[in-house]
């Protein structure tokens, strides 16, 4: 869905095998509680966005505010948020699931054909609304971006040693690859494993950083000794 609205939306050719994509496994129940805590839920977005660099595509689950409306879609409903230079931003909210939705998409489809069949090719609207010659032009033009240069905000839940210097020496990581935090909170460790435990959570909020700087940082966080497990890192998207 996110490859043909990113067609749609940039004139720029199908390119399924360019959109990064992630699942929900990596997810644990601690992150929802924990996101929430921080007025956040956890949303899986595909998202693409026109850059000066060029296109990035992706999907994966994203930290996304509680208030947005974006946030509260549920069950079978699906949202589309669109935002444009002279319109601001609209959304598109609906069934995206069951059999009468489904059905009425084929037959839009079938219809569309159908009324473009024996049509004057020269002067009907391509199916992308776009003529095959700007496509291939955008496609030079307007890269789909590897997934470390793309720029966004990040969530990191880090278990540690519950010892004194921890925090100082993971901030001093995350500064020293150009990472700014925006947000840090720290579990009690009796939270975390139980009454007398020795580790605890660190959650940490970034602002804006290259996907790739902050890959860096975290393989030189999760060497620490003090690091006692994989580190959870999930997107953040303001969508301001």
């Amino acid at each position: 869905k996110a490859t043909l609205m990113s067609a749609i939306a940039f004139g720029i050719p199908v390119q399924f095998d360019k959109a990064y994509v992630e699942g929900i496994t990596q997810l644990a129940a601690a992150d929802i509680k924990y996101a929430e805590q921080l007025g956040y839920r956890i949303k899986l977005l595909g998202i693409t966005k026109r850059t000066d660099k060029g296109i990035e595509l992706r999907v994966h689950p994203s930290l996304v505010p509680s208030k947005r409306l974006i946030a509260n879609v549920e069950g079978a409903m699906n949202a589309v948020v669109v935002n444009g230079d002279a319109v601001g931003t609209t959304l598109y909210y609906g069934k995206g699931a069951g059999s009468e939705p489904t059905a009425s998409a084929v037959i839009a489809d079938l219809v569309d054909i159908a009324r473009l069949h024996g049509a004057d090719p020269a002067h009907s609207v391509p199916a992308l609304a776009f003529q095959s010659h700007t496509l291939a032009a955008a496609a030079t033009e307007l890269p789909v971006l590897p997934m470390a240069e793309v720029v966004t905000s990040y969530y990191l839940r880090i278990r540690v040693a519950d010892e004194a210097g921890v925090l100082a020496k993971i901030t001093g990581l995350l500064a020293g690859a150009g990472i700014s935090i925006d947000a840090v909170l720290q579990r009690e460790a009796d939270e975390v494993g139980g009454e007398g435990s020795t580790q605890t959570d660190l959650i940490i909020l970034t602002h804006d950083t290259r996907e790739g700087d902050m890959n860096k940082a975290l393989d030189e966080i999760q060497g620490l000794h003090t690091v006692l497990a994989p580190i959870t890192r999930i997107r953040k998207e303001e969508l301001n």
